[in-house]
């Protein structure tokens, strides 16, 4: 009880302190949605491949965040954003500006590649897109999932050489997409019930502890301490490969 109290509870009430002191923000309707400029203009000789993830809306900042994955093929002209949403089809093509603000919450780069190495992952990821299994209108749950960060999560699954992990907010991210609450990730492994209680084990992912969605752990590659509604707390975001142009 102690450490549940230390190491969920606590921090989900500093983040909840701290979303009303910076401001719940407006709502939906309001919120600003333009680009962050964390992408360069498209140059149609580069592949580019990016995870973002920025805090969700409104109340719902203070313990979740919202993931998107973004690409731009080589002799492509612009970037394509995939989100998986709660309204219409759940994958939703250039809803959005690729990197723009999610309804006001700036965005962070989860994983980035460029050049041959984004080239080399995009048909794959693109597969792995055709083929997630939530695709019907309904699929969608914010919780436990299927929900944006389980999209996110099966398609980086799908890819391995994807050597990063969604941020500790990313509820839902541990959802089993494929129904095997036992599976691999990318430099590790995964054991969930049904995306209440897991553990995940691995070189880039660390130890983390999922309770009820809310995820707690250690990074031992890049030091930091993984809490729910906080982030992480350390020395930065996870390690993501080299980038190659």
């Amino acid at each position: 009880m102690l450490l549940f109290l230390l190491f969920w509870l606590l921090p989900l009430g500093i983040s909840g302190l701290l979303h009303l002191r910076n401001g719940i923000g407006d709502g939906w309707w309001a919120a600003d949605r333009s680009s962050a400029g964390l992408l360069p203009p498209p140059d149609p000789d580069a592949a580019v491949v990016r995870v973002l993830a920025a805090p969700t809306v409104r109340w719902r900042g203070i313990f979740a965040s919202h993931c998107w994955i973004v690409i731009k093929p080589r002799g492509a002209r612009t970037y394509t954003r995939y989100d998986y949403t709660a309204w219409g089809d759940p994958i939703r093509v250039n809803g959005f500006e690729p990197d723009g603000r999610w309804f006001g919450r700036l965005p962070e780069v989860v994983f980035a590649a460029d050049g041959p190495a984004a080239e080399a992952l995009i048909p794959r990821m693109q597969a792995a897109i055709q083929a997630y299994p939530h695709q019907a209108r309904g699929d969608y749950r914010a919780w436990p999932g299927p929900n944006s960060n389980t999209f996110v999560a099966a398609i980086m699954d799908a890819v391995p050489e994807v050597r990063a992990t969604l941020p500790p907010t990313a509820i839902g991210k541990d959802y089993p997409h494929d129904g095997r609450w036992l599976s691999l990730t990318g430099t590790g492994f995964r054991a969930t019930l049904g995306g209440y209680l897991g553990l995940t084990i691995g070189l880039v992912e660390g130890i983390e502890i999922n309770i009820l969605g809310a995820v707690a752990g250690i990074d031992f590659l890049q030091p930091a301490l993984k809490l729910p509604g906080l982030g992480r707390l350390g020395t930065g975001m996870p390690v993501a490969p080299v980038v190659e142009r």
